[in-house]
């Protein structure tokens, strides 16, 4: 018997179990994946919006502003990089010269601090590449970056390094509610009981509502696809630029990452699915070069899709069923959705789960969890050290991105543990080099193999039936 049981493995249900484990009860988090982070909160911008998106007096500004203001102490607690480059919402015209003032009022009134109208000449101050057509922009200071899976990922890990438990492949089959709380089933025949249920279950948010007795939710997928640009290219731009946006989003940006490689995109198709194609990323390449006309295009080293679950009513929905006594939603949770994840969560602890559970302080809570990926930024001297420790440290696996065989091992055991090579690769970074895991691929899934205690063969990709090899020839 749980006091709360979260259904969701991405950014919103991981800090929302993070934040209940600050307090004296039982929870766990539910994840139909082999692992967290597998949906929206895997393939995303990983923008930190300033807030002035948004209309006032919605949920995206409300969480969007206060969740902006969180992120630097919540991602230094929880050993997260967080980088607060800023943003610019550039012009072409008139008409996008009076978006920004609108923009800026907005933001304003929403509580954002520091908005300024640039003219072209400080535009290209601050951006050399942008191009000669842009006539300025709005610049927000507050506006940041971070990386999405990385901080699932440690959320999730120090709710769990808190007492929180997590179920992977837990794919909810059938709820059912009764005199003592929610009992919640998978497909393959295990189940929890909660007294309360959140569903913080992303483009699964309709369904699971459906399945515990609430029809009023409607969730539908809006699909965005990206192009990576190796990290030789991070400095070709310093600020994450926008076009004045439309009504079907932001539309196609430029930015950093926290590693230092430069992100295009993304699409927006009103369909499921993560496959890329070559319209799409056409035209990613196209509008890019609106923005910067000699963006290094030719130094991309993937592309990928992501989708994301938007709500009927283009608002978050964050509120307790009203028929359903003890189910709270957490869904429809679209952009600014990263940057809100630890003001929602604060909201539904403190608010929500609140009003049916008496909230104790747990004072062994402990906020800070260590990095996952150090090793390559330590000194001589402390790699050393850490070497003398841990002879593991000494061995690079990947070799595109210094990564160790001490970190992979490492990423592997803690929580949550990592079970799949992609696991390992959000985690650590390996694979996700210039050669994309060409080389580190084959020594990462002999590692996988010996800390699971399990045959070569079934090592998986990314979980069931992404094995990497059928059976052994010699």
């Amino acid at each position: 018997m749980y006091d709360c049981v979260v259904i969701g493995g991405g950014v919103v249900g991981g800090t929302v179990l993070r934040e209940l484990t600050k307090y004296d009860l039982r929870a766990v988090l539910l994840e139909k994946e082999n692992d967290v982070g597998m949906g929206a909160s895997r393939a995303n911008s990983g923008i930190v919006h300033a807030g002035f998106d948004a209309p006032p007096n919605t949920n995206k500004a409300k969480f969007n502003v206060a969740g902006n203001k969180m992120m630097p102490t919540y991602c230094a607690d929880l050993g997260v990089k967080y980088r607060n480059n800023g943003s610019l919402v550039v012009a072409f015209s008139d008409e996008d010269k009076n978006t920004l003032h609108e923009l800026k009022k907005r933001g304003e009134e929403n509580g954002v601090t520091g908005l300024q109208i640039l003219d072209a000449k400080a535009l290209k101050t601050k951006e050399p590449h942008i191009s000669a057509q842009a006539i300025g922009a709005l610049y927000a200071p507050t506006g940041g970056i971070v990386c999405p899976y990385e901080l699932t990922v440690a959320a999730i890990g120090n709710a769990m390094d808190n007492g929180a438990d997590l179920l992977t492949d837990f794919d909810v089959e059938k709820i059912e509610k009764k005199s003592d709380g929610f009992h919640v089933y998978a497909a393959d025949g295990r189940s929890v009981t909660g007294k309360l249920l959140l569903n913080c279950a992303g483009l699964a948010g309709g369904k699971i509502a459906a399945l515990a007795g609430d029809e009023s939710i409607r969730i539908y997928p809006r699909k965005g696809e990206y192009i990576l640009l190796d990290r030789e290219s991070g400095d070709y731009i310093s600020h994450t630029l926008f076009f004045a946006p439309t009504k079907r989003g932001k539309g196609v940006l430029i930015s950093q990452t926290v590693d230092n490689n430069v992100i295009v995109g993304p699409t927006a198709i009103e369909q499921d699915g993560t496959e890329t194609t070559a319209e799409g990323l056409g035209y990613i390449g196209e509008k890019s070069r609106e923005m910067c006309p000699d963006l290094p295009l030719y130094n991309t080293i993937t592309s990928f899709a992501g989708v994301r679950a938007y709500s009927d009513r283009h608002d978050f929905v964050i509120e307790e069923s009203a028929t359903v006594d003890g189910l709270i939603h957490c869904v429809g949770i679209e952009s600014p959705g990263l940057t809100s994840a630890p003001a929602i969560a604060e909201y539904v602890a403190s608010t929500l789960v609140a009003k049916h559970i008496a909230l104790k302080k747990n004072d062994r809570f402990d906020p800070i969890r260590q990095p996952d990926c150090f090793f390559k930024n330590l000194s001589t001297e402390e790699k050393n050290a850490v070497i003398k420790r841990d002879p593991a440290y000494g061995k690079i696996v990947c070799r595109c991105e210094q990564v160790t065989e001490g970190e992979i091992v490492r990423a592997i055991r803690e929580n949550p543990p990592a079970k799949s090579v992609d696991a390992v690769k959000r985690r650590t970074r390996s694979g996700m080099g210039r050669c994309q895991g060409g080389f580190c691929q084959p020594h990462i899934a002999e590692i996988l193999a010996r800390e699971l205690g399990i045959r070569f063969e079934d090592v998986t990709k990314s979980g069931k039936g992404s094995q990497l090899v059928r059976e052994k020839t010699k």
